[in-house]
């Protein structure tokens, strides 16, 4: 019996984008870089986990999720709250599983749907679509076949594991997972999440780059690109999405390591660990988050050498001394 083979080709732009991202990969150490600097990875892991959810309509802000993390009081929808929860412990994960085996996938989905869904862990028994928002893009395969159709899958990474390029592969899974939908409830979730363990496989960078961020900023394209796929019968269109997704977001790590490696005071290094990336935040806040009773001293040490090198920035840059002023580290 011949073996299941998902079906995609390589194009020219998949070439170009393979090339752009090892040369960024390779160019700068971005993993050491990132190793050194604790707050750059634990900052990006919040940012994915908020952006998965995001995707699947959780409200939470990344304030708030960032909150929910740090075990502080945060008033939101129980559910959504929990889905933060598993989903931190969830990619906790990713460093220890084998992204090749259907048993580990099943197991991170257990913790992704604790508390949220009976069958976690488990193949739904209904049948499900694919949905954005209220629209049905397709409807997934008969859940009778399920079984099959994740055994093949999970056969095929396995026995192509070293004849193809990680970042082609953890894409076509992506997308013939989501086409599979093997879960009741978690599917997306679980599918962004084991693309970054395929990566981060084969790079342990991978762990800490907020490919989810990038999707959430592009979701109408993530949603087209499956679809596309759908009507395509192959994943080609999906593959060179997510390449240009990986692509630009490593520029902006990137960014990120460069700003953080300018030479910083400690004072300023603890600021930045307390603030999350892209939530505004008041001086009172922020002096309160350091326990700092002086705002000359918090102005002086803190604030205005983060606005100088440009870590920190003003949401109202013409008015400097407003009150309505809050800030956002970059």
């Amino acid at each position: 019996m011949e073996k299941y083979k998902p079906p995609y080709s390589l194009t020219e732009d998949m070439l170009i984008l393979l090339g752009a991202i090892s040369e960024k990969l390779g160019k700068i150490n971005v993993y050491n870089n990132l190793d050194s600097k604790p707050h750059l990875r634990r900052s990006n892991r919040i940012k994915s986990i908020h952006s998965s959810l995001k995707i699947e309509a959780n409200s939470l802000s990344i304030g708030e999720v960032r909150d929910v993390i740090d075990g502080r009081l945060v008033l939101g929808p129980e559910r959504e709250i929990q889905e933060v929860k598993n989903a931190y412990e969830a990619y906790d994960m990713i460093k220890d599983i084998d992204p090749y085996s259907l048993a580990d996938l099943k197991k991170v989905h257990g913790v992704m749907e604790h508390m949220l869904e009976l069958e976690a862990g488990s193949f739904r028994k209904g049948d499900e679509g694919v949905f954005d928002g209220d629209k049905c893009i397709f409807m997934a395969a008969p859940a009778k076949l399920v079984p099959n159709l994740m055994t093949d899958l999970f056969n095929w990474l396995d026995d192509n594991k070293s004849k193809i390029h990680p970042l082609i592969m953890s894409a076509v899974f992506h997308y013939e997972f989501v086409f599979i939908h093997p879960f009741l409830d978690g599917n997306g979730r679980t599918a962004r999440l084991w693309h970054t363990a395929i990566l981060s496989k084969w790079n342990s960078v991978f762990e800490y780059i907020p490919v989810e961020s990038q999707i959430e900023k592009f979701q109408d394209g993530y949603y087209k690109a499956i679809a596309d796929c759908h009507v395509n019968g192959e994943s080609n269109v999906f593959i060179e999405f997510m390449l240009e997704q990986i692509n630009t977001i490593l520029d902006e790590v990137i960014s990120q390591i460069r700003r953080s490696d300018e030479s910083i005071s400690d004072y300023v290094k603890r600021l930045l660990d307390a603030m999350a990336f892209e939530v505004p935040y008041s001086t009172v806040v922020l002096m309160d988050m350091l326990e700092l009773k002086s705002r000359e001293t918090f102005r002086k040490n803190y604030l205005d050498p983060a606005l100088s090198a440009g870590l920190v920035v003003r949401t109202i840059p013409d008015k400097p001394n407003s009150k309505n002023q809050r800030y956002i580290k970059k």
